[in-house]
Order: structure tokens, then C-alpha cells, then sequence
């Protein structure tokens, strides 16, 4: 490997993707959580003031387990793991869960996996995969003795009353925003014309989906109907091709057009003074980034599908 390919190469092992959403997007996913959890803080002093069956202040039986339900609610409100049976069900079933495991095996030092465990596997039963709900299954094991008297009560107060706050400023916070839709089934967007299956000319290529994601302007934790519209917003801009670049240009980038790892771009470094000399390259994103390379002009003309430039973190034609 390369030593320019190195950044490129930790980049893929550890998983870090290009975000396409807008700083706006981000900034309202911020101020969403902040709304959500300071609901969720103000229902509960209000309705408990003074904390539920001897807990102490109400503040104290606040679930750490919203703070991350917050951020799948406010980041990523499109997600499976974000509507709104995931996460009422995912904290309630979860929670009963860590009630009945701690009725039945207290003290037991593997209770708490237990709980996570059984809950993990309901809720894919279930069909309600949460991932803050494994959280609320392990508060109800290694909580407090004020906690546990609580017995299935916990349900109610504060699971109960804490999903119902912050789904009300999910449902009503999101839907300020004509880019976002939560419940996701709620609002739909406006359905674009599709181009008949017989009419199109082009492939899908990672340009286009790249700037398909950027037109969603969320964070994809994808679903089916999700998924089923980005594709159809790939499709579309996969019409706007332009196939085969008539010349290449020293100091220009290009794209095979491809999708996932067998898709790159290319720098021209330089070329020969004949269409039939070779053309210089190095490989900018893709598979091989950061790699020289050689070719027959011709053979590069036909490997690139159009030229790019790299704008706003992404590439586009």
C-alpha cells in the first residue's frame, strides 16, 4: 500500500462516511435534541416534584437512555430505528424486561446482560429495534433500591411519561421543516415525475447517488420507502449523463461512473502531445486513492464516463 493511500485506506476501516447534510440540517438536529430532553426535564419536575416513591428530586429519575433516543428522534428522524414503534416499544418491552429480571434474579451478577439480552432479542421479535431501549432494560437491573420498588410501575413512571414528552416534540418539532418528516409515513414529499423504465439511457453511478443524498438533506439511517426514493432521485439525475468525455485534460478529474468499490476518480496529470501517447493519472477517491497510473489515451477516454469536481465534500459531475 501506498503511503498517500494510508489516510484513505483508516478512513474505510473505521467506518467514516462523507456527510451530505446541510449545516442547517445539523444545527436543527442540535436544537431539536435540546428541545426534546428540556420537554422531557420540565414534564417530569411538573408532574413528580417530588420525585416518585422516595427517589428524591425528579430530576434523579430522569432516563439516561433519552439522551440517546434524542438523537435518533432530532438526527436522524427518517430511521427505522426512529419511528415511533421503535421507540415507544423499544422502551417499554425493554423495560418490563429489566423489571422481570430483576424480580426474578436479583443480585445475580449476570442479571444485567440478561436483561439487555432478552430485551435485544423481543425487540427484534418485536419489531422494534430501539437501541436506547437496552439502556432502559440495564437502568431497571443496576438502578437504585428506590428503583426497584418501584417494580412495574417503572413503566409508567418515568419511561411512560418521559417516551410520551419527547415523541410529542418529535412529532411536532420535525414537522416545522418541509425537509423532514416524523413520523415518516406522515408527510411525503412531492412525487417526481419518474422517466419510464424503456426511456432511460443511463446507469446509476455514485455521482448521482451522492447527489441524491445531498437532495434528501438527512442523515441515512435508510428505510425501504426511503430507500425507494433516493433511488428514484439517483435515477433521475443518472439522465443527465454525459457519457465518454470527447477530450482529456491534464489537470481535470474524471469518473468511471461506477458504484460502490469499483467506482474512482481519476487525475490527469498529464498527456502525450498525440492521442496516442499515454496519459498520466493518479487516483483520487475510490478504490486504489492515492495510487499513480498509466494509459492509452483512448483506454482512459473509454474508462471515463464524465468529468467531476469536487464540491461541498462530495464529487458531482
Amino acid at each position: 500500500m501506498n503511503l498517500p493511500s494510508l489516510p484513505h485506506a483508516a478512513r474505510i476501516w473505521l467506518g467514516i462516511e462523507r456527510n451530505t447534510t446541510s449545516h442547517a440540517e445539523k444545527c436543527v438536529s442540535a436544537l431539536g435534541a435540546f428541545l426534546g430532553i428540556a420537554a422531557v426535564y420540565a414534564v417530569i419536575h411538573h408532574v413528580f416534584p417530588q420525585g416518585v416513591a422516595g427517589t428524591g428530586p425528579a430530576g434523579a429519575i430522569m432516563l439516561a437512555s433519552l439522551g440517546a433516543s434524542a438523537v435518533l428522534l432530532f438526527a436522524v428522524p427518517h430511521g427505522a430505528l426512529s419511528q415511533p414503534w421503535a421507540v415507544v416499544g423499544g422502551h417499554l418491552i425493554s423495560a418490563a424486561i429489566g423489571v422481570a429480571c430483576q424480580k426474578l434474579l436479583p443480585e445475580q451478577t449476570w442479571t444485567p446482560a440478561l436483561a439487555v439480552g432478552l430485551a435485544v432479542g423481543a425487540m427484534y421479535y418485536l419489531r422494534c429495534i430501539h437501541p436506547p431501549g437496552g439502556a432502559t432494560a440495564l437502568a431497571a437491573v443496576i438502578g437504585s433500591e428506590e428503583l426497584h420498588a418501584l417494580g412495574f410501575h417503572y413503566l409508567i413512571e418515568p419511561v411512560g411519561v418521559s417516551v410520551a414528552a419527547i415523541m410529542v416534540v418529535a412529532v411536532a418539532f420535525n414537522a416545522l421543516f418541509p425537509w423532514r418528516r416524523y413520523p415518516v409515513h406522515l408527510h411525503r414529499r412531492r412525487t417526481a415525475v419518474a422517466v419510464p423504465a424503456a426511456e432511460r439511457r443511463f446507469d446509476l453511478t455514485q455521482e448521482d447517488f451522492s447527489a441524491a443524498m445531498e437532495e434528501l438533506n438527512s442523515y441515512v439511517d435508510i428505510t425501504e420507502e426511503n430507500l425507494t426514493e433516493l433511488l428514484e432521485l439517483a435515477k433521475r439525475h443518472a439522465e443527465r449523463n454525459i457519457v465518454h468525455p470527447q477530450e482529456i485534460l491534464p489537470g481535470h478529474r474524471y469518473s468511471n461512473g461506477r458504484l460502490g468499490k469499483a467506482w474512482s476518480v481519476r487525475e490527469v496529470l498529464g498527456v502525450g502531445a498525440s492521442p496516442s501517447a499515454w496519459v498520466d493519472y493518479r487516483v483520487v477517491a475510490g478504490e486504489g486513492a492515492g495510487q499513480p497510473g498509466q494509459d492509452t489515451y483512448e483506454a482512459f477516454r473509454q474508462w471515463a464516463r464524465f468529468e467531476v469536481r469536487l464540491g461541498n465534500g462530495r464529487w458531482v459531475k
